[in-house]
């Protein structure tokens, strides 16, 4: 049977580990080439490229830190140059630095823009140029956009905010060349990130379990394929019931 992203090529930021990783995976099963970029996780990456190239996949991981903008842009060029197209982008990487509003420096307010905000218009903005009708634009954002929940996450919580309005606004820009744009709101997912704070989220989701990485990235490889084609635009929650 043909796999639902078969001769498609995809581009995953921060895609080395954690949710990026199972999102590669994902859309590598169902049958499209993928790029995906990291910063610091070489041997992560290396392991990931080389566990699904054993299985026959067209993997290659690219070194790009997302705050650089130049480097978002060459990831995109790379992607084309190497496999000739780019049909679906996901934009992953994203940071946390948390803290105390009284006590966020300027430079940590500026790299959380710079990583989960400017590189997601910069990604789209340079993928668009390479997309056809039926491209797919994917940000990971995070139900922070809706709620804080803790403090110490102001400024992650407004990155995330604005992940959501860019998706509505870029969802305008290329909804008439047919090309989608949709944003994924995970909740607490099992993490590094999450790591140590199990006890005290599980009990704030209806589930009563934590997300799982393959769950975010099902998601992902259901907006990427042909059955998700009239949905741009839209916020999806992923969270167990951790807003409801």
């Amino acid at each position: 049977m043909t796999q639902p992203l078969t001769g498609k090529v995809a581009l995953v930021t921060g895609g080395s580990r954690g949710i990026g990783a199972a999102i590669v995976r994902r859309l590598s099963q169902d049958g499209a080439a993928v790029a995906f970029t990291y910063a610091a996780s070489a041997k992560r990456a290396e392991a990931l490229v080389a566990d699904l190239a054993a299985s026959g996949a067209s993997v290659t991981a690219l070194t790009a830190d997302s705050a650089d903008p130049d480097a978002v842009r060459g990831a995109v060029q790379a992607t084309v140059e190497q496999f000739g197209r780019l049909d679906i982008l996901v934009n992953n990487a994203g940071i946390l630095v948390p803290g105390a509003v009284e006590d966020v420096s300027l430079a940590d307010f500026d790299r959380q823009l710079a990583v989960n905000v400017r590189a997601v218009f910069v990604a789209a903005q340079e993928a668009a140029r390479h997309m056809r009708e039926g491209g797919r634009i994917i940000s990971v954002g995070s139900v922070g956009a809706d709620r804080s929940g803790f403090p110490g996450t102001t400024v992650y919580s407004m990155t995330k905010a604005a992940v959501a309005s860019l998706t509505r606004g870029l969802a305008r820009d290329l909804g008439p060349r047919g090309i989608t744009v949709n944003t994924i709101q995970p909740g607490p997912v099992a993490s590094e990130m999450s790591a140590g704070m199990e006890a005290m989220l599980t009990p704030l989701i209806a589930l009563g379990r934590m997300g799982r990485d393959t769950e975010i990235a099902a998601l992902a490889a259901f907006l990427s394929g042909p059955e998700a084609g009239f949905i741009t635009g839209a916020a999806l929650t992923a969270d167990g019931g951790y807003l409801a």
